[in-house]
């Protein structure tokens, strides 16, 4: 059997505000309610974030999204919309820019998490399995 990841937590403040958020900005399907106290966007059909709300500490996670061409413009177009800061670096200003190098884009959620968007996984090159 190959490994897939099935679903990731999401810790945060409001599990119902930040899956409608993300969900609609990926343009996938989210619930405010799913199995247990999570509220799951259905990023694909096989893999689902699973937020859930906290009062605790986290760590602010960064979760990186690959699309295709068409898809990248659809959702660079309802963050715009949304009027929400994003920039062509991972830590660098808000420049509302795509980057020059990989073509992608970062923003943040207001809980913090760092989320961005490219078409092509500079991640895989020159991996090597073993």
């Amino acid at each position: 059997m190959t490994i897939e990841l099935d679903h990731f937590i999401v810790s945060c403040r409001d599990k119902a505000a930040s899956a409608k958020v993300l969900g609609e900005l990926l343009g996938v399907p989210w619930a405010e309610t799913g199995l247990g106290p999570f509220a799951p966007v259905y990023i694909n059909e096989g893999l689902t974030l699973d937020f859930f709300e906290t009062g605790e500490d986290f760590p602010v996670e960064h979760y990186c999204f690959r699309v295709g061409p068409d898809e990248f413009n659809a959702i660079l177009d309802r963050i715009k919309a949304a009027g929400i800061a994003y920039r062509s670096s991972v830590n660098g200003p808000v420049d509302r820019q795509i980057g020059a190098v990989y073509g992608n884009v970062y923003w943040n959620e207001p809980d913090g998490h760092q989320w961005e968007l490219l078409t092509v996984s500079y991640a895989r090159r020159g991996a090597q399995s073993g």
